[in-house]
């Protein structure tokens, strides 16, 4: 697949979590909808209120399956609005659905569902998880099976309010020469329902081995965080936000640190840049979204797939996001 192509043609999806499951392959998005909520920068005009679940036994010649609402708002018991990203990990025969959403004091937490099946649907559970904030859950199951979430992001996630996993009296935003806010890992529990400890920062560093400062606004972290593996190597790839890039650092291990390595994506049309890295039948994958479909309209976006390569260092090759 040496064009990149969408997924989706009859709705708008955005922040795609793929997985491969029983041999074929699973598509966790967002659902965006026209809500009539003005554009900020808090993102309230991603208003968004249910999940669909989307498979594929062959992304390059079949089209997806739309397997319906798998989870939805009104079926969460502390829910206030803005069902964002989601991820999804299997254990023991059951699939848990991470998700954020905001409480009822307009605060982001993150929940779980689970279901019996990829597909759906999803079950909430009656909290979200304890310790819990910010948005962009992204689950990964390391070699021997134990299960981590990376999460966070700047602006309207909310992650600017915390340090040290307390809440602050007022949010503080770094600039300049001070160090970048980082996303958070943690290790989940063996049922998968809660963290195993205190979630941790996830340090990137600069080639020169010294810490990403807030001021480097092309390669420092904002959102979307992903993990995969290559080659025995730990590959975090993120987006910078209000500079639309995606990038990626590689570490030795899944709390890092990771070297920052270079630019996976370029601007593509809209404002986010959100995404997935996924391997299915020998090939690798790059998911994400754009607002072209939509005519730029930044909070309706469209499932884009695309072929991903390394070179012969393990390097990610750079893909041009208006392709």
């Amino acid at each position: 697949m040496k064009q990149p192509k969408y997924l989706v043609e009859n709705d708008f999806m955005a922040d795609p979590a793929v997985h491969v499951f029983d041999g074929k392959l699973y598509i966790y998005p967002s659902h965006d909808r026209e809500s009539g909520i003005p554009e900020n920068d808090n993102g309230d005009h991603f208003d968004m209120n249910d999940y669909h679940v989307f498979s594929t036994s062959d992304i390059e010649t079949e089209p997806v399956t739309d397997h319906g609402v798998v989870l939805k708002v009104s079926d969460i018991l502390w829910a206030g609005r803005q069902l964002w990203d989601c991820d999804v990990a299997c254990r023991n025969g059951k699939y848990y659905m991470y998700f954020p959403l905001k409480d009822q004091n307009d605060i982001f937490r993150l929940g779980v569902a689970i279901a019996d099946k990829p597909e759906g649907p999803f079950v909430p559970q009656p909290d979200p998880i304890r310790g819990s904030y910010s948005i962009d859950p992204a689950v990964f199951e390391d070699t021997d099976g134990t299960h981590y979430m990376y999460f966070g992001g700047l602006w309207g996630g909310q992650l600017q309010r915390y340090k040290d996993n307390k809440a602050l009296e007022s949010a503080y935003l770094p600039e300049g020469d001070e160090l970048a806010l980082p996303s958070r890992i943690v290790r989940l529990t063996e049922d998968m329902l809660g963290f195993a400890e205190e979630p941790r920062p996830v340090v990137i560093l600069n080639q020169d081995g010294t810490p990403m400062k807030a001021g480097q606004t092309e390669s420092r972290f904002f959102e979307a965080s992903w993990m995969h593996r290559y080659n025995g190597k730990y590959y975090f790839s993120y987006s910078t936000g209000d500079t639309h890039l995606l990038c990626y650092a590689i570490g030795d291990n899944p709390y890092g640190p990771f070297t920052y390595q270079g630019v996976i994506l370029t601007p593509v049309v809209g404002w986010t840049t959100h995404h997935a890295i996924a391997e299915f039948k020998g090939k690798w994958y790059l998911f994400h979204h754009d607002s072209v479909p939509s005519g730029g309209r930044t909070w309706l976006r469209s499932l884009k797939v695309r072929e991903l390569e390394y070179d012969a260092d393990g390097k990610i090759i750079t893909l041009d996001g208006l392709a």
